[in-house]
């Protein structure tokens, strides 16, 4: 068993093969029990346990120990996710998901070359990983900025992994994905009987990167309230807990992340003035697949190895110009998406263009009565209510998330997810800021 084992949980038989059988292609290694063990082994880089309801016991005491948990329900509702959240779960999946979900709850496999990740054959993004190496060595605040998909958090790692830090945490929170009602317990951690369901007390991200790397991807979903009381931690490096009467003093170097534009937020009131430049101190902008087209075939070979097994499979001069040509508005996570399809649908040990798949939903959509309750709609058509209700209101952000009963924030962060899976997103439906 290596340090990048992940232990699955799992009463079920079947349920538990599967998890397992998942993970193993995402390259893991994997311990698969029935039972919950009572103690941690220090080699387990998470937890996947899959879970009748969030109320099974056995999770809790794992997630306690600051093991990353990441419970799997085979349906569930919203209170749920918060629930799991609250006791201590690292994030809530809801079957069927794909890799991409379960890869971004996990933690990077820490035996995983970085550089091996990070493809740089182009010049533009040469430029950018020279200088992520010397600021690697500088123990400052880094904001990194790109479309989604372009790899800010590879990059952000490749930083903690050149840094002096490199062997304490890397831990990463993503700011849009968690509701705003959570997201200081889970920064700044809480103290038992701080709000319901707070059995007991818990550490926050940034106690659990105490000596390492935070990584506060999408900061720009923040809200205004909570800007002021994460500049009051960078400013005094020290935290409270929910409900504590402590400080606790922080060693944690802090990456940032966002696909916004941070000085028009600023501009606009949206984001503190004061927090910006608490992030700013040394900006890396990522660019766009498309303008960096000499990292395409490398990335598509690359891929082509990690989901060909030991097949010996080559693109075909056509499939590559297909390649080329198209724009990538989902950036990397979409060419990785079109070569997993292209390894199923290659003809022997040639890809040929045949096998070249790119994403055809449309955006335009016929206009059905939709409901505003997206959580009734989402098990099924998530994607076609959203974009209907976007076109009824004219493109309007605000009167979209209003009648589907979600915040602007949560609207913003979906849209950004439908466009990385390469959903073509007209402008006017606020595509320009996923």
């Amino acid at each position: 068993m290596t340090e990048s084992t992940i232990l699955v949980v799992a009463a079920e038989p079947d349920r538990r093969r599967r998890l397992a059988g998942t993970l193993y292609d995402m390259g893991f290694a994997v311990e698969a029990v029935a039972e919950a063990p009572e103690t941690v082994d220090g080699r387990w880089l998470a937890a996947v346990f899959g879970v009748g309801s969030v109320s099974d016991a056995g999770w809790r005491n794992l997630a306690a120990t600051g093991l990353p948990t990441v419970l799997v329900a085979a349906r569930a509702q919203v209170r749920d996710a918060v629930t799991a959240l609250r006791g201590g779960a690292s994030d809530f999946l809801v079957e069927p998901f794909d890799e991409a979900a379960l890869g971004e709850a996990l933690p990077a496999p820490v035996d995983a070359a970085v550089e091996g990740r990070l493809i740089a054959s182009d010049a533009a993004l040469k430029d950018v990983t020279q200088l992520a190496a010397r600021v690697a060595g500088k123990d400052i605040s880094v904001l990194l900025t790109g479309e989604s998909g372009t790899g800010k958090e590879l990059f952000a790692r490749f930083i903690h992994e050149h840094s002096d830090r490199a062997a304490q945490p890397f831990v990463a929170v993503n700011c849009a994905a968690i509701p705003e009602n959570m997201l200081e317990a889970v920064l700044f951690g809480y103290e038992k009987g701080a709000f319901t369901g707070a059995h007991r007390s818990h550490a926050g991200k940034f106690e659990q990167a105490q000596g390492g790397t935070l990584l506060l991807d999408e900061v720009s979903e923040i809200d205004a309230g909570l800007q002021a009381k994460l500049l009051r931690v960078l400013q005094e490096r020290e935290v409270e807990r929910l409900c504590g009467t402590r400080a606790i003093p922080l060693d944690v170097r802090v990456v940032a992340t966002t696909n916004r534009d941070l000085r028009a937020m600023v501009r606009s009131g949206e984001f503190r003035e004061d927090l910006y430049y608490r992030l700013h101190v040394f900006p890396l902008h990522i660019p766009p697949l498309r303008e960096r087209t000499g990292d395409i075939l490398p990335l598509a070979r690359s891929f082509l190895r990690r989901y060909g097994g030991s097949a010996d499979l080559a693109l075909t001069e056509q499939a590559e110009q297909l390649l080329l040509a198209h724009e990538w508005p989902g950036n990397v996570r979409e060419l990785e998406n079109v070569v997993q399809r292209a390894v199923i649908l290659a003809d022997g040990l040639q890809v040929g263009a045949g096998a070249i798949r790119f994403d055809a939903v449309s955006a335009t959509v016929a206009s059905p009565d939709a409901t505003a309750d997206l959580e009734a709609e989402v098990r099924s058509s998530e994607h076609r209510v959203i974009l209907d209700t976007l076109q009824r209101v004219n493109g309007s952000r605000k009167a979209a998330a209003e009648r589907l009963g979600i915040s602007d924030r949560t609207l913003r962060y979906k849209l950004a997810r439908m466009r990385r899976d390469g959903l073509s997103i007209p402008a006017r439906f606020g595509a320009e800021c996923a």
